[in-house]
């Protein structure tokens, strides 16, 4: 059974999971759709409008929220810009106090995104991303599976999947650690170790040598066909690896 405090908002139509529960002051905007076991905190408000000086407030669109994810205080989800869709956060996310997600983001499942996160709008983040505190994305950009933003990074490109990204568009490294903490096999994390210097370290262009990567015989792992796949879309472009002191999470060379 979920717990709603009394001076919580909830608009008609909002579909509550069990088990769901949200806190004093917190508000809930038509559209909202919580799964099972949602927390939501004090002052966050999900399903508002679009923050879109053309959006159409008749418009019908909603926020999903997966089971199991935790929305903290002052939080704003915006509900998406077109009739029929959702603004999408997966299971078991962790959105820290302050965040934004604008509308039509879509973030996958085990996400934590740190205090005072922006998201644009159309941004959207793989399974099992961190994103430090601060940092901003901008619209239509990517952040593939595995990836770590530190705090502070200002991105308008895409961040492939297992990287981690800093600064400006800076790729400093791969994330190794967060690949063995899921139990990822040694020889995808080889393959997947090979397809970043292969990427990142030939000369040309990205999107051509991943797809000639990709129809190869050297890459089998399905971690190292996602990882040269995710550079064959986008809108975005693509952020350039940092050529000086390029390292995995633990410290040693790629």
């Amino acid at each position: 059974m979920s717990q709603i405090h009394p001076t919580a908002i909830v608009d008609d139509g909002v579909e509550i999971g069990s088990d769901c529960t949200i806190h004093a002051y917190a508000i809930l905007r038509r559209g909202t759709v919580l799964g099972e076991r949602v927390t939501v905190h004090p002052f966050a408000v999900v399903g508002g409008d679009p923050q879109d000086l053309h959006f159409d407030p008749a418009t019908e669109s909603g926020v999903r929220i997966g089971s199991g994810t935790t929305i903290r205080e002052h939080v704003t989800v915006s509900r998406s810009t077109k009739a029929g869709t959702s603004t999408t956060i997966g299971e078991n996310c962790f959105l820290m106090a302050a965040c934004h997600v604008a509308h039509d983001c879509v973030l996958g499942n085990n996400v934590i995104l740190a205090n005072a996160v922006l998201l644009a709008g159309h941004v959207h983040v793989g399974d099992n991303c961190f994103i430090g505190g601060a940092a901003g994305i901008h619209q239509f950009a990517r952040v593939g599976e595995g990836a770590i933003v530190s705090g502070g990074a200002r991105i308008a490109q895409d961040i492939p999947p297992y990287a981690m990204a800093a600064e400006r568009n800076e790729v400093i490294g791969f994330n190794l650690i967060g690949l063995k903490r899921r139990g990822v096999a040694r020889e995808a994390v080889r393959e997947l170790k090979e397809a970043f210097r292969v990427v990142y370290f030939t000369s040309g262009n990205i999107r051509e040598i991943a797809t000639k990567a990709l129809g190869g015989e050297t890459f089998r792992t399905p971690e190292a066909r996602r990882f040269l796949e995710f550079f064959v879309s986008g809108k975005r472009g693509f952020a350039r690896a940092r050529r000086e002191g390029h390292a995995d999470e633990d410290g040693r060379g790629i």
